[in-house]
């Protein structure tokens, strides 16, 4: 049986970048995904670049490098990832400080603008200025994510790559002399084993989960994400919507301040938050979101209804038009880390088991990250790469 140079788990815009930046460094790749139609983070992302939101040299520099691939990526990859520049607006609600507001994001690499009332409706006809008190605006990439990782997987697959649909149950293995570390050899998946020199784990909220069957713990979490997604509509959403205050960040940090409710199902590290807002895409269908969960179940069940009644209800207010537009409720999961940076390399005590995971800026920074990763793999120093190493949260 044909031995690869590297298995990758998970084809969502984190596998399928890394997939094809190692094909072109001439590695032999296979690319495992569960879904015939991934039922992934990616597949329902709002599709943003927030390639100004550096706050770091080396955040910056990533978004820098980020939003520089995009640009070129269509032509690159043959196929159109609907790439464009919009419009982000971020609310403030209605009573709330505008200028305090405005001064917290400060820190960015390029500061957003404040708007009035007026100004922020004029940009975006279809606020309610009742609900607000101004907002904030900057220039904010926009690409369609199922399309960008599906071009990727398309540049894979023409590059030599190999790609296949079945699940991974577990990974393949053996232990030192002396049981001071494993290495991976490969994965066992539904349908047969497949043997590599190294495997990626790239599975986003699953990874944790996947990595666990194996007698793995790290330091990788996820939130259940849920939006509404609906077909094309004849409304014109004409800038990209979302609140000034965004919870998500900090629910992401309330619930990493111990490990150990994440050992075990069944546990909600931290209450639930609801981050009003909304996106339309080129053929006019629109992104409604989001409520993040932090479930440590990756399985749990959740009440569609009522999750769809909060979400309509909340963004009704800020966009009311939008309240009752038919749609679906959907739900996936999103993976993050305890810092902010991703986990991208070896994971402590495996010798050829990799992570690729934890992204809270995912669609800017994967494809620098993964052209930067593949060149590490080749023997190239990486400073990036060397700060997203697993080990610093040991």
């Amino acid at each position: 049986m044909k031995t690869y140079d590297w298995i990758i788990v998970g084809a969502g815009i984190t596998g399928a970048a890394l997939a094809y930046e190692l094909v072109k460094q001439n590695f032999s790749v296979l690319l495992l995904e569960q879904d015939t139609i991934p039922n992934n983070a990616t597949r329902y992302s709002y599709g943003g670049l927030a390639f100004w939101s550096g706050t770091t040299l080396l955040s910056s520099q990533l978004c820098e490098e980020g939003i520089a691939r995009h640009r070129i990526l269509s032509t690159e990859l043959d196929a159109d990832t609907e790439f464009r520049e919009l419009d982000l607006l971020l609310t403030i609600p209605k009573d709330s400080d505008r200028q305090a507001i405005a001064n917290s994001y400060n820190r960015f690499a390029n500061p957003p603008q404040l708007l009035t009332v007026a100004e922020a409706c004029e940009l975006e006809p279809l606020l309610n200025r009742e609900a607000i008190s101004g907002a904030l605006t900057v220039k904010h990439g926009h690409i369609h994510p199922q399309k960008t990782a599906q071009a990727y997987i398309q540049g894979f697959l023409r590059g030599g790559g190999k790609m296949e649909i079945t699940r991974v149950q577990q990974l393949q293995s053996i232990s030192s002399a002396n049981d001071t570390f494993s290495t991976c050899t490969g994965v066992k998946t539904t349908s047969q084993t497949y043997h590599s020199s190294n495997v990626a784990i790239c599975a986003g909220g699953y990874s944790r989960q996947l990595l666990k069957a194996s007698g793995i713990n790290i330091k990788l979490y996820f939130t259940h994400a849920e939006m509404i997604a609906t077909l094309p509509v004849d409304i014109k959403l004409h800038t990209l919507v979302m609140p000034a205050q965004l919870k998500r960040f900090q629910l992401e940090a309330d619930s990493t301040t111990s490990d150990r409710p994440w050992k075990e199902p069944g546990n909600q590290p931290a209450p639930p938050i609801l981050d009003p807002g909304a996106v339309q895409f080129l053929d006019g269908s629109l992104r409604l979101g989001q409520i993040s969960r932090t479930l440590t179940d990756p399985f749990a069940e959740i009440d569609p209804s009522g999750s769809e009644t909060a979400l309509r209800q909340s963004i009704g207010e800020v966009l009311p038009v939008l309240k009752d537009i038919p749609g679906t409720w959907h739900h996936c999961l999103v993976a993050f880390s305890q810092d902010s940076l991703p986990l991208i390399g070896e994971i402590p005590g495996w010798q050829g088991l990799q992570i690729f995971s934890g992204f809270s800026n995912p669609l800017v920074i994967v494809p620098p990250l993964a052209q930067r990763f593949a060149n590490f793999v080749t023997g190239r120093d990486d400073e990036a790469i060397a700060q997203c190493q697993p080990n610093r949260l040991s």
